[in-house]
């Protein structure tokens, strides 16, 4: 699905997911959740992305939550809400569960169903300017339990607590605190230490990187749960690989290993 709201960017090895809908704060609406679903799983399919990064277009936001003003006609009956509800949960599905590392790059506002999107992201890097809040409360609204999951996973219990009593918002100094963020970083340095961090994971083994995304999704479930079969599988894989053979090498030549994903 194309979408001049969801721009899709894939350039030597990194794919780049730019919500562009500054004038509302980069607010989704039911076309961009569609699109942005359909974003991730291009990446997926493509073989050679190693790293997915999502942002928002402007200054002022990442994802300041759902675009309020398409309510009327996206939200106006029984079947168009559940209709909406199950785009997002696609797009969360998709995003939470693609074998390839995600970043959500985040400078301004993070709002509500934004920081639900950086929330399925393996890692968050924010500006200092950034804003994080989600403000359930004041709207009335009720919060589906897997939302609240994914966050206390994340910040621990008490403080998802005090996230969704408050209400308020936090900055990025507060978020670090919490865990809620990976890295802090001044506005003018947040693209080249995303640069970075994607230049460093898309050059180290990718068959390596799924494995240990893959026991880091399998751990968080109940012991029950786990599939510690595909853990090992994946595991296995790897000392199979080429790319272990080419490890091993490129360390005795004390050069730098060029990995494949095979």
């Amino acid at each position: 699905m194309n979408s001049e709201q969801i721009i899709l960017e894939r350039q030597d090895g990194i794919g780049k997911i730019t919500f562009n809908n500054p004038k509302r704060h980069n607010a989704m609406s039911l076309e961009m959740w569609r699109a942005g679903a359909s974003a991730i799983k291009q990446c997926i399919d493509s073989n050679d992305t190693r790293v997915i990064v999502l942002t928002g277009a402007g200054e002022k936001a990442f994802v300041a939550g759902a675009d309020i003003s398409k309510f009327g006609e996206e939200r106006n009956s029984k079947q168009n809400i559940e209709e909406y509800n199950l785009a997002v949960k696609n797009f969360q599905d998709t995003l939470s569960k693609t074998p390839i590392p995600t970043i959500a790059k985040i400078k301004g506002y993070c709002i509500g169903g934004g920081l639900a999107i950086a929330l399925c992201c393996d890692l968050r890097i924010a500006s200092e300017d950034s804003r994080f809040a989600v403000p359930a409360a004041k709207l009335g609204l009720g919060y589906p339990a897997t939302g609240i999951e994914r966050l206390m996973q994340i910040v621990g219990p008490s403080f998802a607590m005090e996230i969704f009593y408050t209400a308020r918002q936090f900055n990025a100094n507060e978020a670090m605190i919490m865990g809620l963020v990976n890295r802090i970083v001044d506005n003018d340095n947040l693209t080249s230490l995303c640069e970075e961090y994607t230049d460093r994971i898309s050059s180290n083994a990718p068959l390596t990187i799924r494995a240990v995304k893959t026991a880091v999704t399998e751990n968080l479930k109940t012991p029950a749960d786990r599939d510690i079969a595909l853990c090992e599988e994946q595991v296995a894989a790897c000392f199979a690989s080429n790319d272990y053979q080419e490890g091993r090498t490129a360390f005795i030549e004390k050069r730098k290993p060029q990995f494949t994903g095979t």
